[in-house]
């Protein structure tokens, strides 16, 4: 509770006083007054601790649906107790004949809160310096908390006004009259199988893409990063806790140039592919793709983060790789598991916030190799440490590829080499399908599924450096590339 004769650094907080007993008192004075500044105040905004306890007063008053008047906050304080606390009748009276002189109390009531913001960034300071100094002092939980109080500002900052559905409607109109671009209506993928069921990944939604290690996870997203970036030209921000930088775009690149990416990793490169490389990685160059590797990221950095980059460059996709590295609020008694469920809630949030398509990838528990039966096939009781990955999430999708477990061909008879299923576990917007794909792990390259007779393996690149390989997507954006050429 902030007390009026505390003083920082030999200062004076940060205070308002006139402006607050401008406040209480049209609160007691005009009807509408209480409803304008309870969507910006609460009780602790206030600096003086009378003040404190008189807006209280018209709190609980509001919550009995009794009128707001000075006699009413008067018996209100009494039976509280804490009439003599909040200065007494008269003093009451006093804050009354302030109202004659205010004007716009939705006004008043934001400088007040600013005011309140200065004096918990100077105690959120002062605690973290004065920790910072004790031996005993775990450096790095107390940088979680100095951020978590301080999102916590931020949030408090930001409150959103309620919608109506007017203005809802309004906006329904004028969203429908604007046609679909390529028929999508979200971030095209550059997959036309999942274009055609999702309309491309939508705004606000959580995207989780599960799957067990060396199924093609991280390959898969930079697929939809490169795609999204060039051919749509959505600037991109990948959030990497598992890979460096340079390791995400060595993979970008063998995937552009069409020379296998143990050839890059190793720099075993012969001429003409160091040339098809070169050309591959500037046009990934221009590309609007944004990479963060800080490995061991939280929640907290992670919405700090990606806010700037949105109010920067505008991002329009977020992808993190991968869920289970990050780091969320530990408390004493907390598990993993509700650590894992308070970063999903997070992402979610952070989705909803910036208006924007996050996707993160998971990992899944080993339930799926042990599973009898034969069909290796994932489910989303398969996700790893967190029932409420699910819960949150707007669209759950896992890869699959039977090659992995040694199944060389279908029920059918046909051959599942180089087949990557994406099976849409949970779609909160549409059907639950299954996506069929083609993986090329040594190009560290996804595309449209063809069937074999369609396919043409990747060739030695023998042609002009200038004209990209033939092998590359078959989407018609990336076609329409290629007859540049």
């Amino acid at each position: 509770m902030q007390r009026e004769n505390s003083y920082v650094f030999g200062k004076l907080p940060p205070q308002a006083c006139d402006l607050e007993e401008a406040v209480l008192g049209a609160i007691m004075s005009l009807k509408e007054a209480f409803m304008e500044s309870s969507e910006i105040l609460t009780a602790d905004s206030f600096y003086k601790h009378s003040h404190q306890i008189i807006y209280k007063s018209c709190t609980n008053l509001f919550t009995k649906k009794h009128p707001i008047d000075i006699l009413t906050v008067t018996n209100e304080l009494r039976t509280m107790g804490e009439l003599e606390m909040a200065g007494g009748s008269y003093y009451l009276i006093e804050l009354c004949e302030r109202a004659a002189t205010v004007v716009n109390v939705e006004f008043l009531s934001q400088i007040i809160v600013q005011k309140f913001l200065q004096r918990e960034v100077i105690r959120i300071s002062t605690e973290s310096i004065s920790k910072a100094y004790e031996d005993t002092t775990d450096v790095f939980e107390l940088i979680e908390s100095s951020q978590s109080q301080t999102f916590g500002l931020l949030n408090a900052m930001n409150k959103k006004e309620i919608d109506d559905m007017a203005s809802l409607a309004m906006d329904l109109i004028e969203d429908l009259s604007k046609p679909p671009v390529d028929g999508l209506t979200g971030v095209g993928t550059g997959f036309n199988a999942i274009d055609t069921l999702t309309g491309g990944w939508q705004k606000s939604d959580l995207i989780i893409i599960a799957a067990r290690p060396s199924m093609g996870k991280t390959a898969f997203v930079l697929k939809n990063a490169r795609n999204a970036a060039i051919d749509y030209n959505v600037p991109t921000l990948i959030f990497s806790l598992e890979m460096s930088s340079m390791q995400l775009l060595q993979r970008l690149a063998s995937d552009e140039s069409g020379v296998q990416y143990t050839k890059i990793k190793m720099k075993t490169l012969s001429s003409e592919e160091f040339s098809s490389v070169e050309y591959g990685i500037s046009k990934l160059a221009s590309a609007p793709i944004f990479i963060d590797d800080s490995a061991g990221i939280n929640i907290y950095d992670l919405r700090l983060r990606a806010r700037r980059m949105k109010e920067r460059f505008g991002i329009g996709l977020i992808i993190i790789d991968y869920l289970q590295l990050m780091e969320g609020t530990k408390g004493k008694n907390s598990s993993r598991e509700q650590e894992v469920s308070a970063i999903s809630r997070a992402l979610k949030g952070v989705a909803k916030e910036l208006n924007v398509p996050v996707i993160a990838l998971s990992q899944l528990s080993r339930a799926v190799e042990t599973r009898s039966g034969g069909d290796k096939r994932p489910q989303l009781s398969d996700l790893r440490e967190s029932g409420s990955i699910e819960q949150d999430a707007d669209m759950v999708g896992f890869l699959y590829r039977p090659e992995y477990y040694g199944i060389m061909e279908n029920e059918h008879g046909e051959s599942t080499v180089g087949l990557c299923e994406l099976i849409w576990g949970k779609n909160r917007a549409g059907i639950c399908d299954t996506v069929k794909l083609d993986f090329n792990g040594a190009y560290m390259r996804f595309k449209d599924w063809r069937t074999p007779f369609e396919r043409i393996e990747p060739e030695t690149i023998t042609e002009s450096v200038l004209k990209p390989n033939t092998d590359f997507d078959r989407n018609p954006i990336n076609q329409k590339q290629e007859d540049l050429f």
